[in-house]
């Protein structure tokens, strides 16, 4: 009988410099995932990244998962990394057929892709040995957050398979400010009040399990706009709260800031017993 895994998980996973950076507050979160955080070995785990985009969702569908270096003008180390995690088809072909009988017209399935940074650098903190077959499911940000949601319900068979889902993303992302913040220095530490208003709006919801609220957070939440120009990087976490179902709790487990508005807030999902 498979493992059962009450929750799921929605990752802030930040920079891709979380890869070699020991400074980071995140890194070390990650590094404390099996002794602190989540003790359960899985038996295959499921990451829905922010940066693999499609029109319709996809599943990747390997033996071995190559290692994706898709980032820019980093250190030369960073691109010699590689998280060679077998594949999981028994998973992806799950992923599909639970997403086409919810309701969804159309799943894809990529037959050469492997793990984007958005999988594979926390994936590497997380459980170094990459010896756990992983599967990744695309997000659509031409859809909207009550898409993504029933996505994570339509998963939710899969906790009861011994399969941990992850939403790997960031609850603030704004590329162009981040790049300011920078040039700045980081203002001393300050924190920008839109990113600070958001990320507080969102725990709070998230926590009190107004999970309606968090699917309609373009019109409910603060600087929702600014928090989020583009929304793929919020959408994992509608996909790992989905999969919990709409009485889960959520507690957050961990949370800092980088670049004075860059929120790594990370959040568990428990299904209600």
């Amino acid at each position: 009988m498979a493992l059962t895994m009450k929750d799921t998980f929605y990752i802030s996973h930040g920079s891709p410099t979380l890869s070699i950076d020991e400074s980071l507050p995140a890194r070390h979160f990650l590094q404390s995932w099996k002794d602190k955080v989540f003790g359960q070995r899985p038996k295959s785990i499921l990451v829905i990244s922010a940066h693999w985009e499609t029109s319709f969702p996809s599943v990747n569908i390997v033996q071995r998962n190559d290692t994706i270096h898709d980032f820019y003008n980093f250190p030369d180390k960073m691109y010699k990394l590689k998280y060679p995690a077998p594949g999981a088809l028994e998973l992806a072909k799950r992923v599909k057929e639970l997403i086409v009988e919810s309701g969804f017209e159309r799943v894809d399935e990529d037959t050469e892709r492997g793990l984007d940074h958005g999988a594979w650098v926390p994936l590497m903190l997380m459980y170094p040995e990459a010896d756990i077959p992983v599967c990744q499911l695309s997000v659509q940000p031409e859809e909207d957050a009550t898409h993504h949601y029933n996505l994570g319900k339509a998963l939710a068979p899969l906790r009861d398979e011994g399969v941990l889902i992850v939403g790997s993303g960031a609850t603030t992302h704004n590329l162009k400010v981040i790049k300011s913040m920078r040039a700045l220095q980081n203002l001393g530490g300050a924190i920008l009040p839109w990113a600070e208003e958001f990320d507080s709006w969102l725990k709070d919801a998230l926590l009190e399990g107004r999970y309606e609220d968090v699917n309609n957070y373009e019109d409910k939440a603060p600087h929702a706009k600014m928090a989020h120009p583009w929304p793929e990087h919020i959408f994992p976490l509608h996909v790992a709260m989905g999969a919990a179902g709409e009485t889960a709790k959520t507690k957050l487990i961990h949370h800092n800031w980088d670049h004075g508005c860059l929120s790594y807030a990370s959040y568990q999902f428990t299904t209600a017993s």
